[in-house]
């Protein structure tokens, strides 16, 4: 159903209590939300809602768009529909569909997740054809910044849109947009100050960490994670950031460190917090570390990851990764890339069992390597009394002497 007047109205004046000086101007609008025309509806013709994503990219650039019904380049935005959710939702509905960039490409601008960044008030020429009459929008905008301008690709609605052009914010065309947005500072992505390891190994596996099962105590409780952390004031680089929690939480210390890509997560007050991502090789076994947090580390397959409780941007974040190196080869590893640790060689690990159980018992996941045809199920260990916590066990099938 059409977005109500109720929630026009409510959104209408959380932004006048942050720009009440605009009151005056916007009299139209208020006027309108009063009267017995539905303004969600494209087909009122005193004049309608329409909404506009400002989309600001890591350079500090604003995205526009050139409109062919107008010949105007402008911000990209249109009339709400039936099937949105909200004013902000259609925003990046109309984004999507003039420009291609998804929603998930984009971040709300702190503090302006469900207010507009501006409201204006235009007049719209008449339009014989279509047989609409001139009218009046009541263009919302709403801020958002871009997650990297590079890796996001670009569609155009070829029967609406002409072309897109990033400006720098001195020549943004709406002349209220230009001035509110001169005087925010533009650091288009929040402060990097986590950084996690992208562990692989020579068989195309990679090192996961399993979470300690607290809620309100630890961030994703209970899931499968990359291992890292948060920057110290003693760490002059990210990389040193990952270094650290490397030795810290595993006693793990890679040779070579790699930069990879951004991971973007959401934190328990639900903003976006940017991770730098560090790829390295190791050919290990995690049974030798010395695990400091969580419950347990384990090598998985990107095949194995839809069997795992583990965040979406994770889980593609190591599918990109493994799509981006050569296919592992199959057969005997050469002796050289053999699992090394403290005590000596140890046999090439070939599958992973794991069980992981609920505190009543019950078991939550059962996970063969796909390769490891001769796993047989376990029998269930015994119900553990409430209020335990969980309880994982790993277990490895190593090749049969000859």
């Amino acid at each position: 159903m059409p977005l109500s007047h109720d929630h026009i109205r409510t959104t209408v004046e959380t932004y006048l209590a942050r720009y009440p000086h605009e009151r005056e101007q916007l009299g139209a609008f208020l006027g309108a939300l009063d009267g017995p025309a539905d303004i969600a509806s494209r087909s009122t013709f005193t004049g309608h809602v329409t909404c506009g994503a400002i989309v600001v990219d890591p350079l500090g650039r604003v995205l526009h768009v050139l409109h062919l019904a107008s010949g105007k380049v402008l911000a990209p935005g249109g009339h709400t529909e039936p099937a949105d959710d909200s004013l902000a939702a259609a925003a990046l509905r109309e984004l999507h569909e003039e420009t291609g960039i998804p929603p998930q490409s984009v971040t709300p601008w702190p503090d302006y997740e469900t207010v507009p960044f501006d409201i204006d008030i235009h007049d719209i020429d008449a339009h014989q054809g279509k047989g609409e009459p001139g009218h009046q929008h009541f263009d919302l905008r709403f801020l958002f910044r871009l997650h990297a301008a590079d890796e996001t690709p670009v569609v155009l609605q070829e029967e609406e849109v002409g072309g897109i052009e990033w400006r720098p914010v001195d020549r943004v065309t709406s002349p209220s947009l230009r001035e509110k947005l001169l005087k925010l500072p533009l650091q288009a992505e929040p402060e990097t100050a986590n950084a996690s390891a992208l562990i692989y190994n020579n068989r195309g596996e990679y090192l996961l960490h399993l979470r300690d099962y607290l809620p309100g105590q630890i961030w994703e409780p209970g899931m499968w994670s990359l291992l890292g952390g948060g920057r110290e004031p003693q760490d002059t680089t990210l990389e040193h950031t990952v270094r650290r929690e490397l030795a810290e939480e595993a006693g793990l210390d890679l040779a070579d460190l790699a930069p990879f890509g951004t991971e973007y997560a959401t934190d328990d007050a639900g903003a976006t917090v940017p991770i730098a991502i560090y790829a390295g090789r190791w050919n290990g076994d995690p049974r030798e570390l010395h695990l400091t947090e969580g419950v347990m580390l384990a090598w998985f397959t990107p095949d194995d990851l839809h069997r795992l409780r583990i965040a979406d941007t994770t889980s593609d974040l190591v599918r990109r990764h493994a799509a981006s190196l050569p296919t592992p080869q199959s057969g005997p590893e050469p002796e050289e890339e053999r699992l090394a640790s403290p005590h000596g060689t140890v046999p090439n690990i070939i599958g992973v069992h794991l069980y992981l159980e609920r505190p009543d018992g019950t078991v939550l996941l059962g996970l063969r390597h796909p390769n490891c045809s001769g796993c047989a199920t376990p029998t269930p260990r015994s119900r553990r009394p409430p209020g335990t916590s969980w309880l994982a066990t790993a277990s490895r099938r190593t090749p049969s002497p000859a």
